[in-house]
C-alpha cells in the first residue's frame, strides 16, 4: 500500500510556471505507475500525465503536451509535474495517483486504473 501527498500548488499568472511534487510513502515506490490528474470546478476529473514505474515511459493529455513534464525520483519516492506556459484553463485541483504494477507499462489514462489518491493541491492561473 502507498500513500501520496501533493504539494507545490499556488497562484500564478498566465505564462508562468509551477512545479508540483507528490511524495509517496512505502518501500515499493518503484512498483507503481504514477499519474497526475486535475479537476476544474464543475468538470470531471481528467488525466494530465503519467509515468511508468521505471520512469522510462510517459504519457500526456493533448492539452498539456509540450508544456508539462512529468518525472520521478525513485530514490526520493517523489514524482514531479513541471508546468510551463500555464493558461487560465489549467486552473484546477491537481491530484497525484498511484497504480501498482507487476511490470513496466505505459501509464494508463483512465482514473479507475489507479489505486491510491492524494488529497490534491490547488493551482490557479490568473489571466
Amino acid at each position: 500500500q502507498v500513500q501520496v501527498v501533493e504539494s507545490g500548488g499556488g497562484l500564478v499568472q498566465a505564462g508562468g510556471s509551477l512545479r508540483l511534487s507528490c511524495a509517496a510513502s512505502g518501500r515499493t515506490f518503484s512498483s507503481y505507475s504514477l499519474g497526475w490528474f486535475r479537476q476544474a470546478p464543475g468538470k470531471e476529473r481528467e488525466f494530465v500525465a503519467g509515468i511508468s514505474a521505471s520512469g522510462s515511459s510517459t504519457n500526456y493529455a493533448d492539452s498539456v503536451k509540450g508544456r508539462f513534464t512529468i518525472s520521478r525520483d525513485n530514490a526520493k519516492n517523489t514524482v514531479y509535474l513541471q508546468m510551463n506556459s500555464l493558461k487560465p484553463e489549467d486552473t484546477a485541483v491537481y491530484y497525484c495517483a498511484a497504480r501498482f504494477v507487476l511490470w513496466n507499462e505505459v501509464p494508463p489514462a483512465p482514473l479507475y486504473k489507479y489505486d491510491y489518491w492524494g488529497q490534491g493541491t490547488q493551482v490557479t492561473v490568473s489571466s
